[in-house]
């Protein structure tokens, strides 16, 4: 598989996300592929922050993760975790050993000041991942959801705790107003060849890192913005990004992913499955392209990421 000679900015959040920067990684040059990934469900766990979406990202793209429950590292032990359970911490959050570890040492980090796009740089080439990787902020931003019984959750309380089973009526994102796009995030987008926007779960993901201000401006100016949709058939592949979407009062298909995107996106990518969608995406603005969008491997991801680059 050849490499494409262009610069390409994704942004991205999850396990949708990661496969298909390691489809862009294998296909593009070293160095060619910035990722921007979601930091609004980063979290204080155990005495450590942890950014599950920025590592889930950095595992995949160093070849380390563990690619059968997409988060974490492989053949990680959770020792740890496990003591603390024995000991009566409520240890709802399995974060692994070799996890962990990355955790304290930005933790370390953070309480000396550096901020978190330095440090993230520092673990990506500590562990080999040729690919920029940018949080997309260095200040918090804290993804919250209002429910239907009145509560209000942390992004990990209703995701991991209660298994994103609760519906939700609303998507909180506090400390945006403030938020500034960490350094480097705006001109990625700006002097990309190609902006991707990855099959990840477009409010809990994507929406954060479109929130900051100027992200969404830069997208509308930018020539060449590809958004892949994350349902196939009207279902997630992983995650609760269907049923999210149902309860705030969108379309819970292919269509109604590009309705979030249609101001911004000029290519929109749907699966086979959904080829029927393809003219309701079109009424919405951007041309759309039909393709096998489900990552079974690493094969499939660069298939997939050489289809909309192309």
């Amino acid at each position: 598989m050849l490499a494409l000679a262009m610069h390409v900015t994704a942004l991205a959040g999850g396990v949708g996300g990661a496969k298909l920067l390691v489809g862009l990684q294998r296909v593009l040059d070293p160095g060619d592929l910035t990722a921007v990934v979601n930091t609004g469900d980063d979290a204080d766990i155990y005495g450590v922050r942890v950014c599950p979406d920025v590592d889930i990202v950095t595992y995949w793209l160093a070849g380390i993760a563990d690619t059968e429950q997409g988060f974490g590292i492989a053949g990680d032990s959770h020792t740890v975790v496990g003591t603390l359970e024995r000991l009566g911490t409520s240890a709802w959050f399995r974060l692994g050993d070799r996890d962990l570890a990355t955790c304290l040492h930005r933790t370390a980090q953070l309480r000396a000041g550096v901020p978190l796009s330095r440090i993230t740089a520092g673990i990506a080439a500590a562990l080999g991942v040729p690919t920029r990787i940018l949080p997309m902020t260095d200040d918090e931003v804290r993804t919250r959801l209002s429910l239907g019984d009145g509560r209000v959750l942390d992004f990990q309380d209703y995701f991991v705790r209660e298994r994103h089973r609760p519906r939700v009526s609303e998507v909180l994102l506090a400390g945006i107003a403030g938020a500034r796009p960490a350094p480097g995030v705006i001109e990625a987008v700006t002097d990309a060849d190609v902006v991707v926007l990855c099959p990840s779960n477009p409010l809990l993901s994507i929406g954060p890192i479109l929130a900051l201000p100027g992200v969404r401006d830069a997208l509308r100016r930018h020539p060449r913005v590809v958004a892949v949709s994350p349902l196939v058939a009207g279902r997630a592949l992983k995650g609760p990004a269907d049923r999210l979407l149902a309860d705030l009062g969108y379309e819970a298909d292919a269509a109604g992913v590009a309705s979030l995107y249609s101001d911004l996106c000029d290519v929109f990518v749907l699966d086979h499955a959904d080829a029927a969608q393809a003219s309701k995406v079109e009424a919405l603005g951007p041309t759309a392209l039909v393709t096998a969008t489900v990552m079974t491997d690493e094969r499939a991801s660069a298939a997939l990421a050489e289809a909309l680059l192309r």
